[in-house]
């Protein structure tokens, strides 16, 4: 249950955070001064022996040690697995930034070096960067409920790929996710209830320390935010700088903290299935728009492209083509709506093969720096199901997503079954944080957010930044999941001006993304505003600026 297209291939989910015991320290500016390599940790944090990860790897891994209940420190301990990519820039390191790459589920040792290249160049020039796989995920201690891959990939057949579709295939996954709870309780009870945000959050505390920063630099993308918004609210004056991508809205995370059983799952919640139909809306306009060399799936004209998609899906749902159902089509088209480059191109050539009659081809992956560690959908949904509410009765789901394909087509449908999972999940968080969020901070944070995002919706950072005491939010005028993987030098030139001096963008600037979808003309996607919307402006993008909840 990871993010949808990611390196790692899977869903995208986000938690909440508990907050037991806050040390919390002065309120006061945070120095922008270069720390060097910093003080050496204190006996009661984790001490990192880097090494490389690979022999002649730029990357260096490390183990570091934590509490398994930070309220019960002396008992039970796990182990983190942590990544770090030295400074570039010869004598012009700032310090250390750490990096969440979502999920939750999403493990750091893994997709930071893939993702390395997608940092900002200066960013890569001053700063260690340093990321790590958040317990019970990949090689930290792990959530694990089975005692094979054999085994993990036999239970994984017998549901139905993306999401069920008919009353058998909808019986056949509430019972495959049933039974992933039960065997995951029998396991590893204790290990469930301690693989909170919070939980996450202090141990981001604890490599802080273990590095030597004074305060934390943080870039955290889609789950990552939400996990930067905790550790903001738990350890407010140990922000040095924050840059969130891909912002939830914490609020509608946590049901507004409402005591009793949410009528919504997660992520209708969060408007999840209205970013991805919007998302979904441009793409098919753009690529209506685009002749059929730059965009597969072409109609001639976005009217006639949507009228292809609807009767597509209409036929998939009736006759499966092979393999490929419709549950499995959906969830592949909101999967490639993530990434713009080459994503974009790539699914609306797979379109073009379901609608021509054909099995699409889906390349392999590049292979991953260093061995995959084991990554099952249960790791994520530990983190989901026992942070997030939902409603518990599988039976209910149905109509839920009924509900949520009225008002959100196809991507409703999948949004509203990738929450099921926690309707039979075992555990809850020994001590969920539910807010506030709005503590003061030492530091503005910086969201960022594309106006058409089909997973955390632009409305969601608006949301957040409502609630954040001190925030700032940069609009990408683009589309696409984060502005990381979509990239904008504009943006990045934001956030590198941010990291180093602690500069901010002005209120309400807007970015576009260096490369329009289809390779379409810049400035030709959106109506002309008589602006350059290659630079900062002041104003959010024209138009409709993405999907509302």
């Amino acid at each position: 249950m990871r993010i949808p297209g990611s390196a790692a291939g899977r869903r995208h989910y986000a938690a909440v955070l508990a907050a037991a015991v806050i040390c919390s320290t002065a309120l006061t500016e945070p120095s922008l001064a270069p720390a060097g390599g910093g003080p050496s940790p204190p006996e009661s944090v984790p001490r990192l022996n880097w090494r490389p990860c690979v022999p002649g790897s730029p990357f260096d891994c490390a183990s570091a040690t934590a509490p398994l209940n930070y309220a019960d420190p002396g008992r039970r301990t796990i182990d983190l697995a942590v990544v770090r990519r030295k400074a570039t820039g010869p004598g012009r390191r700032i310090g250390t930034l750490f990096f969440n790459p979502g999920g939750p589920g999403g493990p750091g040792t893994v997709q930071m070096p893939q993702w390395y290249e997608f940092f900002p160049r200066e960013i890569r020039e001053r700063f260690d960067i340093v990321s790590w796989d958040p317990r019970g995920v990949g090689n930290s201690t792990p959530v694990r409920c089975f005692d094979s891959t054999r085994e993990a990939d036999a239970w994984a057949a017998r549901k139905p790929a993306g999401f069920p579709v008919g009353a058998e295939q909808r019986a056949a996954w509430i019972a495959a996710y049933a039974e992933l709870g039960r065997l995951c309780e029998q396991r590893d009870p204790e290990l469930l209830r301690h693989v909170s945000t919070a939980d996450t959050a202090r141990d981001l505390d604890q490599l802080r320390q273990a590095v030597g920063e004074p305060r934390l630099n943080y870039l955290g993308v889609s789950y990552g935010s939400f996990l930067g918004a905790s550790y903001a609210a738990l350890f407010p004056g140990r922000v040095r700088a924050m840059t969130l991508d891909g912002a939830l809205d914490p609020r509608a995370w946590t049901d507004n903290a409402s005591p009793g059983e949410p009528r919504l799952p997660i992520f209708p919640r969060m408007a999840s299935d209205l970013g991805a139909a919007a998302t979904l809306d441009r793409f098919l306009a753009l690529c209506g728009s685009a002749a059929p060399a730059r965009c597969a799936f072409s109609a001639g004209d976005p009217d006639a492209t949507r009228a292809k998609f609807d009767r597509l899906t209409r036929r998939l749902k009736g006759r499966p083509q092979g393999a490929w159902t419709y549950g499995r089509t959906v969830a592949d088209v909101v999967n490639g709506l993530y990434v713009v480059h080459p994503g974009w191109t790539d699914l609306a050539a797979r379109l073009q093969d379901l609608w021509q009659g054909r099995a699409p081809k889906q390349p392999a992956p590049p292979p991953p720096p260093f061995p995959l560690p084991y990554l099952g959908d249960e790791q994520a949904g530990a983190v989901l199901c026992s942070d997030s509410p939902n409603p518990r009765d599988p039976g209910a789901y149905h109509a839920l997503e009924e509900a949520a394909a009225v008002r959100a087509g196809d991507a409703g449908r999948f949004w509203t079954w990738a929450a099921e999972p926690c309707a039979t999940w075992p555990a809850g968080a020994a001590d969920p944080y539910i807010g506030p969020w709005n503590t003061p901070t030492g530091a503005t944070v910086l969201l960022v957010n594309p106006a058409y995002d089909p997973a955390t919706p632009y409305p969601g950072a608006q949301a957040l930044a409502g609630e954040l005491a001190d925030a700032r939010l940069l609009t990408l005028d683009g589309y696409g999941h984060t502005s990381l993987l979509n990239p904008s030098r504009c943006v990045a030139d934001h956030e590198s001006r941010y990291f180093i001096d602690g500069a901010l963008p002005p209120p309400g600037a807007v970015c576009r993304q260096d490369t329009p979808p289809f390779a379409a003309p810049a400035g030709r996607e959106h109506p002309p505003t008589g602006r350059d919307r290659g630079r900062t402006t002041g104003e959010p993008p024209t138009g409709d600026t993405g999907p509302r909840a």
